[in-house]
């Protein structure tokens, strides 16, 4: 490990108060469930911590606006989305701020994390006045079919930490272009972007009771009071399959819609005839990315025979500049990872790699001090059946597989339970094209490390998930389809 990466960037003092300022017109109590700073272990908000009662009277007060809401023109639900765009954007730098003082990003990734949040409203404020629908006539000519879409009433949203702003977003945006109410819980972990922007959405013109943020110290209480009342239609869930799985068992009891995108094991491979310089570039933000506490990051590295050493070579030399420090401070280019418990999971993994006939080469321990810093970090020659192979890092550890043929690296992508994203390093467009296809997952990132778009549906398979957010397919996650059959004259 470098003497560069064992210094940890102290955060800027004005950075920090900026952030508490806006931590402060909150307007948030003073005790219920502490929101802790994971780059200084500091305390730096309380947020409430609703119960059932609480949790039962804002379903109601929700679907109460709904009824209205979804009497509104898509125009009107427009024009309100667009204004929450514009009020998001002039207020970047502040949710910038406010996502790396509670999540630890560094702040140039949070105001890319704003960036692409924002884009969601204003693309479903685009959506919005193009709700769909068809006219037909039916085979036999003795009618005509008519298809609308509808709303489909109160969703009960559950984000992550790990993209406070763009997971609550990407499920609001879309969920107020159709028409819906919506109850949303928010990570505890990271609460406060959210308040932040729900509070823009009112101000932009958002109903106030149609939108309401729950925070609870119990997650359980919240998903079994929330899917089991009669008010709920939909539940749309980000987080891990574990959870997904008991998501779904209570979504079963009232036959809800679902929108569940879960765990990632994403394969990513890099072959012999790929641009060397993009392939680094471009796997090293595949995998760094938000400190590689991502669910789409490269998990598994898999590198061709042939560029195999030249590209371990280049990409080591780009780990070993990696700068950690807070997100506030300037030039650190790593933050801290969410929890300390994220730290000992860390920890565990790279031993257990190493154990298992992995080289280190870079990183692989966590520096002295406060936060819950870990260094980036490069394993080579991991084998195929170890257990890094078969678990989700979340962290900034980047495991390289070595392989020789292109049906060799597809056999292993493949070999996962898992299928949201991969990825794809080659110069060849035949090759790019059938390896895409071949590789089963939801999503695939051709020659970058980042495909995500607020325009293009995103989503998994097999124990990835179910339905889509982004693009138009998010829209129709919220609508009904009911069709009329008109008799022919």
């Amino acid at each position: 490990m470098s003497n560069r990466q064992k210094s940890i960037l102290t955060a800027d003092a004005d950075a920090l108060r900026r952030a508490d300022d806006v931590v402060g017109r909150l307007g948030l109590p003073n005790e219920g469930i502490e929101v802790t700073d994971p780059g200084t272990a500091e305390v730096i908000a309380h947020v409430p911590d609703v119960g059932r009662d609480g949790i039962t009277s804002m379903m109601a007060s929700a679907d109460r606006a709904g009824a209205s809401w979804a009497r509104t023109t898509p125009r009107e639900r427009s024009n309100i989305l667009h204004r929450w765009w514009e009020l998001l954007v002039e207020h970047s730098e502040d949710l910038a701020l406010l996502i790396t003082r509670e999540m630890g990003k560094t702040l140039a990734e949070a105001k890319g994390e704003v960036k692409y949040g924002s884009d969601f409203v204003r693309w479903y404020a685009e959506e919005a006045v193009r709700a769909g629908g068809n006219f037909q006539e039916a085979p036999d000519g003795g009618s005509r079919i008519v298809t609308r879409r509808s709303p489909v009433g109160l969703s009960v949203l559950i984000t992550p930490w790990n993209f406070p702003l763009a997971m609550a977003t990407r499920k609001i945006a879309p969920a107020l272009a159709a028409g819906c109410s919506v109850v949303i819980k928010p990570a505890t972990a990271t609460p406060l972007t959210t308040y932040f922007a729900v509070q823009l959405a009112r101000e932009a013109g958002v109903p106030a009771d149609l939108v309401h943020v729950i925070t609870t110290s119990s997650s359980r209480t919240m998903s079994e009071t929330a899917l089991r009342d009669p008010h709920a239609r939909k539940v749309s869930f980000t987080g891990s399959t574990e959870v997904g799985r008991t998501l779904l068992g209570l979504a079963s009891e009232r036959v809800l819609r679902t929108s569940m995108e879960l765990g990632g094991n994403a394969p990513l491979l890099v072959f012999d005839d790929a641009d060397l310089d993009r392939a680094v570039d471009g796997v090293f933000a595949a995998k760094m990315r938000n400190g590689g506490q991502s669910c789409i990051a490269a998990n598994r590295i898999y590198v061709q025979d042939g560029i195999a050493d030249d590209f371990v070579a280049a990409f080591r030399q780009k780990i070993a500049s990696v700068r950690m420090g807070h997100g506030l401070s300037e030039g650190a280019h790593l933050g801290p990872l969410v929890s300390p418990r994220a730290v000992t999971d860390m920890e565990a993994i790279v031993a257990g790699a190493i154990s298992e006939g992995a080289e280190l080469l870079e990183g692989g321990n966590a520096p002295e001090g406060d936060g819950s810093f870990f260094s980036a970090t490069l394993l080579d020659h991991v084998r195929p059946d170890s257990a890094i192979s078969g678990s989700e890092i979340f962290g900034p550890i980047a495991a390289i597989q070595r392989f020789t043929t292109e049906e060799e690296a597809i056999q292993r992508a493949n070999d996962t339970e898992f299928g949201l994203a991969g990825y794809v390093f080659t110069e060849s467009l035949d090759r790019a094209f059938r390896v895409s296809d071949a590789i089963q997952c939801g999503l695939v990132g051709i020659n970058q490390g980042v495909p995500s778009n607020a325009a293009a549906p995103f989503g998994g398979v097999k124990q990835s998930g179910l339905g889509r957010e982004g693009g138009s397919e998010g829209l129709e996650e919220y609508q009904n389809i009911r069709f009329y059959n008109i008799a022919a004259r």
